[in-house]
């Protein structure tokens, strides 16, 4: 494997050309991938200035965007499966029967543990907050509530799925970033995890007792369509009889669309929900395209920065000297920040953070443990972040805006928090903070 050396100017100006293209796409509203083809043409002017041949650049791009497959195969599948699931019924008697069991006095942690509960469903924040987090907020202002304070417990239910979810895209790349197993990083997540989701659902109790309301809701007979939860029930016994994922998708969107032509729906209109999606929950193999090709793309640019180990001397004299796991949490998590807020997207900090300290990290202690620090922040600071597009999407939905709902969207800025004490306690019970740690077992 050949490496070049960039000067810091270099590094600098690539950096600096990489991450305008991708702001100013966002600023302009064009597609990411567009915007992100200025740093992967810098990266390329760069390699050959140094050296390497556009034939080797080729192949090393190619290698990098193979290393995308699974990731963009399951990003279509999720793109079909809404919709679906949509057109089937089964999304409607979802949302029916967590309204049913909704309660006034307990709005704040019921509105929180019902989100939570739809987003490990769907994997998707964005589609959590659709389906539910619109009808609870048609709710929460007919009995006066404060809408910060509501939209804050959705967002965070939300964000427990997207970033826990077995069926988050957003969890399967950063599992294939990191080369690691989806259950066996799943069991590693648990313990900050469990503390982020009882610290929320201790604050939304307590914040109940303030903000409860007197007024009465009035709640339709439930009726349950047991056939309509068929496409859900289906994808969750695959998942639990270890099916790969991509499979399990598949046997489920293949189930909704039997349920939809079965209760009378068109061909034509399955097929327009498959490529368009629907308008309240978005999705669609249309959609997704440009997202994709974005995927790619970065794909390619990693490929080429990794074999090239062009980032190796900058991250070497960054965690230079650096033995302990606090310290490497903490800088994992400041560059991570660094690159979301200006990438202004959840994608790539992922696949850039994930890829540039995997070496260090297996090396002093596993890619594992990077998962985990990366789930609790960078797949996190995207919601944090007011002009980050998925921040602004929740805004949307909720009709609050980022600033807002922060400071009650506990699950987001505690997680950073639970890793950073959960790094600490490790390395405190280790005995050799260099060594692979062992601690005592929470599972």
């Amino acid at each position: 494997m050949r490496m070049i050396s960039l000067s810091q100017g270099e590094m600098l100006w690539l950096l600096a050309v990489t991450l305008l293209g991708i702001f100013s796409a966002v600023f302009f509203h064009i597609p990411l991938f567009i915007g992100f083809f200025p740093g992967l043409f810098a990266l390329a002017a760069l390699c050959v200035h140094k050296g390497i041949s556009f034939r080797a650049l080729l192949q090393m791009g190619r290698r990098g965007a193979l290393q995308t497959k699974e990731v963009v195969i399951i990003l279509l599948l999720v793109s079909m499966l809404l919709p679906m699931w949509e057109i089937s019924g089964t999304m409607e008697q979802m949302v029916a029967l967590f309204l049913h069991f909704l309660s006034p006095k307990h709005f704040l942690l019921l509105s929180f543990l019902f989100m939570m509960v739809m987003s490990l469903l769907l994997g998707t924040a964005v589609g959590s907050l659709s389906a539910l987090g619109i009808p609870l907020m048609s709710v929460a202002m007919s009995l006066h509530l404060p809408f910060p304070v509501v939209a804050g417990a959705l967002v965070s239910g939300a964000f427990v799925g997207d970033r826990t979810s077995v069926f988050s895209s957003a969890y399967q790349l950063l599992v294939h970033t990191v080369e690691t197993s989806v259950y066996r990083q799943l069991k590693k997540l648990l313990p900050t995890t469990l503390l982020a989701i009882c610290f929320s659902a201790c604050f939304y109790f307590f914040l109940d007792l303030h903000v409860s309301t007197r007024a009465t809701l009035h709640v339709a007979p439930l009726h349950v369509d047991t056939i309509a939860l068929f496409p859900p029930v289906v994808l969750l016994l695959l998942v639990c009889f270890r099916i790969k994922m991509k499979h399990a998708f598949f046997a489920s969107i293949i189930c909704a669309i039997v349920l939809a032509y079965w209760q009378g729906v068109p061909i034509f209109s399955l097929s327009s929900h498959l490529w368009n999606g629907s308008e309240q929950l978005g999705g669609g193999v249309r959609s997704v395209l440009f997202l994709l090709l974005f995927i790619a793309l970065a794909g390619v640019y990693n490929g080429i920065l990794e074999e090239l180990q062009v980032l190796q001397p900058f991250l070497n004299r960054w965690l230079a000297n650096k033995k302990s796991l606090m310290s490497y949490t903490w800088r994992t998590m400041v560059a991570s920040l660094a690159i979301a807020a200006v990438a202004c997207n959840q994608t790539l900090p992922i696949i850039l953070t994930g890829r540039s300290f995997f070496f260090h990290w297996q090396k002093q202690y596993s890619r594992e443990e990077l998962a985990r620090v990366m789930a609790d922040s960078t797949m996190i600071f995207p919601g944090l972040i007011p002009w980050s597009i998925l921040a602004v999407m929740c805004s949307a939905i909720t009709g609050v805006s980022t600033i807002s709902y922060i400071p009650y969207a506990v699950f987001l800025w505690s997680l950073p928090l639970m890793t950073l004490l959960f790094s600490a306690g490790r390395q405190f019970f280790s005995k050799r903070p260099s060594a692979r740690l062992s601690f005592p077992r929470l599972l």
